[in-house]
């Protein structure tokens, strides 16, 4: 079955990007090679890493309607971290809904206009 190994963050603004993501999940950034492009370690254990590059054409609309297949991390507590995402310069795409027996999410844009879902889980919510 196919499996997420790595995702690429668009971004108009690369540092600002750098900057967004640090701040809100923590996610750390290197430089790699001649382009602007940098890898990010998102943490230790279980899950996927990626990469940021400067943005090749107009960026989306910032808090646009879903319409990607959005990349969703697991939050403690989507509350505060949707909080922190409006802080740090992004927007709430779609508010918090509950995926009956899984948990609560919200989508989110980062400054960049890029779409992301934030998931915390929770079985009893519906």
């Amino acid at each position: 079955m196919p499996r997420p190994v790595h995702f690429d963050i668009h971004a108009s603004d690369p540092e600002r990007a750098v900057t967004f993501y640090a701040t809100v999940f923590g996610w750390s950034f290197e430089r790699w090679g001649p382009d602007p492009y940098w890898l990010i370690t998102t943490g230790d254990g279980p899950g996927i890493d990626g990469g940021l590059t400067q943005r090749q054409g107009p960026a989306p609309e910032k808090g646009a309607a879903l319409n990607a297949f959005p990349l969703t991390m697991e939050v403690e507590d989507v509350d505060l971290l949707a909080r922190e995402v409006v802080q740090a310069g992004g927007a709430i795409a779609e508010p918090k809904s509950a995926v009956p027996g899984i948990g609560w999410l919200v989508y989110c844009t980062d400054p960049e206009g890029n779409l992301f879902g934030l998931l915390e889980s929770d079985p009893s919510a519906e």
